[in-house]
């Protein structure tokens, strides 16, 4: 998002940490959120009225409250109007914003449990798995599927597995609201690191690293870059031995496999 719908993101983000900080419940305005955001999403009309810059930010306000006022606890009632009362670049970026809330709200209710760490470790699991089973993916993306039939078959896969929080982001997954679920889960992934002013490292390496070499890893990348970083470690055998790091934009690539590629093409040339 850019220009007015940025600006309205960072304040609303600001209103839903003091929400939370003021002791509303984290998980309850998640479900909030993301429900309204399905049916902005729905409802182009509604949409369009919430969003219209012709019509004053009261009104659109009030409209919400009244659309939503028996559906939501009272703290995420607040936080839909204000949204509703402020600028917005396209309509439909209001029911992307609220998406983007609800997950900020899902891993802040994971980080106060003590559970963001692994709430990021089980999305990232989460997302290899379907990218690297083309059946799962496809039918988690099958738009003639229904939601309660991809929500059973993820409860079949996850049930017990991982967090609560995880659970619920990996079924907003699968609610067609991006262009695919691996899509979806990049972008929640991203929204839990920048929650939590965070880096993300990808690591690959031929066999498990050590606790002690991955902590040793996780603090040179911390210091390098000025911030946490946390790792995503991918083992592959194709790595032969060394390590690859992807970081933002950077790659740092120490692995014995490219330098055998490195190798063969100067022998080549």
């Amino acid at each position: 998002m850019r220009g007015a719908s940025a600006e309205s993101v960072a304040t609303l983000t600001e209103a839903l940490e003091a929400t939370v900080d003021a002791g509303a419940d984290a998980t309850r305005l998640a479900d909030d959120l993301l429900g309204v955001a399905a049916i902005l999403r729905r409802e182009a009309g509604l949409r369009r009225i919430a969003t219209d810059v012709s019509i004053a930010p009261a009104a659109k306000s009030d409209l919400v409250r009244q659309v939503f006022g028996s559906q939501l606890a009272p703290a995420s009632l607040d936080l839909v109007a204000q949204a509703a009362g402020r600028r917005w670049a396209g309509s439909r970026d209001l029911g992307d914003a609220l998406e983007k809330l609800g997950v900020i709200a899902v891993v802040r209710g994971a980080d106060d449990a003590g559970q963001a760490d692994a709430l990021e470790d089980e999305l990232f699991g989460f997302s290899r798995l379907v990218s690297q089973n083309p059946e799962l993916r496809d039918a988690l993306s099958d738009p003639a599927r229904s939601a309660e039939d991809k929500r059973t078959l993820l409860h079949g896969l996850l049930e017990g597995r991982v967090t609560a929080a995880t659970m619920r982001l990996a079924e907003q997954s699968v609610a067609g609201f991006h262009r695919t679920v691996a899509v979806a889960l990049e972008e929640y992934q991203k929204v839990a690191a920048q929650h939590r002013n965070r880096l993300v490292a990808t690591v690959r390496v031929a066999r498990e690293l050590p606790a002690a070499d991955e902590q040793r890893l996780q603090g040179a990348l911390a210091r390098q870059y000025g911030k946490p970083v946390h790792l995503n470690v991918v083992v592959d055998p194709r790595v032969v031995g060394g390590m690859s790091v992807e970081i933002g934009d950077d790659v740092i690539d120490g692995t014995v496999s490219s330098r055998l590629d490195e190798a063969r093409r100067r022998l080549a040339g």
